[in-house]
């Protein structure tokens, strides 16, 4: 019988080290212990998410999500949640593009409970044709209520812009068609292909024990999936080819009091190394109330309440936008403010000081979002499922201050002078008539 591998990563700055162990089956157990705190989240992520549905299967990864909280052959919905709530825990779960996550936190003395119930839903789910169905109304429910939040429904009208009818560009949710169309016999499926322990990584930050974590999730898992046969090793998603973007504007009317903006374009992929300096540009750009378009849009003109710049990284493919709400007579004079500001960037006018405070922002942002342990979890589960190292806090500190003008500079040129995409949610007509690029 192979045995388990057990390594250690590092040893962060704030915290224990974070350890590795890598089970015969392939499901990997990764821990950091966190002196002091008394309280453990603990996560298992799938390497599974709305991008790799074929499209007959649309949204079929955030329904399974829905329906492994419906019962187990050991409990039924009630006694899953009522398990986590009688110790005052939290649990929740939700579904990337590339991935998904279910998640419970607790107090340290009860970390047992929270593994065995979070394995027992993904290792021993009924999901039966009535729980299938009854979900199924709650998705429709849940589709129909992002549609409403006009502010992020246009984010998803956004990407499908972007990324065309390539999965990227799907709704994580899927449609009331896509959803209304899938079986149960598809669900099943798709959860028998795709989780698998070769696929999952569970990690836990807190006050724990590495091995004590790594013991309870063995028996919680043998419970009733074989974990002692190898199984292939899960292959990290490759940057090789890139996903197609698209530009154009596009105009969704919606009797709205609030126009909704987007302008995007391509980005970087995840394994890019000048994504330290992205995440400078961004805070000089629109991440914060000193930044470029906040002052120019809303403090100077006074024409939005809400702007700000957004970005996301995938293995093959990336965006980078800008989101702006103001009154539907605005929004031309918005969008050519925030063109004109974007054009200036691009040409390196960027000054020291707003360098400087890019910088500072992005490591206040890397090292106050570490503070709790779910953050600290989802740190180290990406670092294994997605980006395949673990640089220190330190290490990525380093990387922020080393960050120069001329370095930024040229992130800004080749970024923004990528074909456009503009998207318009609002009282307007369907027509790109009254917006240009």
């Amino acid at each position: 019988m192979t045995r388990a591998i057990t390594s250690t990563l590092l040893s962060p700055e704030a915290g224990g080290p974070v350890k590795r162990t890598v089970l015969p089956s392939g499901l990997r157990v990764l821990s950091q212990s966190v002196p002091g705190f008394r309280t453990v989240t603990f996560g298992l992520w799938v390497g599974v998410g709305s991008r790799d549905e074929p499209e007959q299967l649309a949204g079929a990864t955030h329904f399974l999500e829905h329906l492994l909280f419906k019962g187990t052959e050991r409990r039924d919905a009630l006694e899953i949640s009522a398990a986590i709530d009688a110790v005052g825990g939290e649990m929740n779960a939700f579904t990337g593009k590339e991935y998904t996550c279910y998640y419970a936190r607790v107090l340290d003395s009860d970390l047992p409970l929270a593994v065995d119930v979070i394995c027992d839903m993904i290792t021993s789910a009924t999901l039966t044709g009535a729980d299938v169905e009854s979900e199924r109304d709650v998705i429709d429910e849940e589709i129909a209520m992002h549609a409403d939040e006009t502010s992020d429904h246009i984010h998803d009208l956004f990407a499908e812009q972007l990324w065309g009818r390539s999965p990227l560009g799907r709704s994580i949710t899927g449609t009331p068609e896509s959803v209304a169309g899938l079986s149960r016999q598809q669900v099943v499926g798709w959860y028998r292909r795709r989780y698998k322990p070769s696929d999952i990584v569970v990690s836990v930050a807190g006050n724990v024990d590495h091995a004590d974590v790594v013991r309870l999730v063995r028996k919680a898992f043998e419970r009733h999936w074989v974990t002692t046969e190898a199984e292939p090793a899960a292959v990290r998603r490759s940057s090789a080819r890139r996903v197609p973007t698209y530009g154009g504007v596009r105009v969704h009317h919606r009797d709205v009091e609030q126009a909704h903006l987007v302008l995007g374009m391509p980005g970087l992929v995840r394994s890019d190394e000048r994504r330290y300096i992205a995440g400078v540009l961004h805070g000089i750009v629109g991440g914060g109330m000193s930044s470029r378009l906040f002052q120019e849009v809303r403090e100077k003109r006074g024409l939005a309440y809400s702007v700000f710049t957004f970005g996301s990284a995938y293995a093959d493919s990336g965006m980078v936008g800008v989101y702006a709400g103001c009154l539907p007579k605005k929004a031309p004079e918005v969008l050519d403010v925030i063109r004109s500001e974007l054009e200036s960037i691009a040409r390196g006018n960027i000054t020291p000081d707003e360098l400087l405070r890019g910088k500072g922002q992005m490591r206040g942002s890397v090292v106050m979002g570490l503070e709790d342990t779910g953050a600290k979890m989802t740190r180290i589960a990406k670092a294994e499922l997605v980006y395949g190292e673990l640089p220190t806090v330190d290490e990525i500190l380093h990387r922020i201050d080393s960050v120069t003008l001329d370095d930024v500079s040229q992130l800004a040129a080749d970024l923004y002078k990528g074909a456009p995409a503009l998207t318009v949610m609002g009282p307007f007509q369907e027509d790109t008539t009254a917006f240009t690029l």
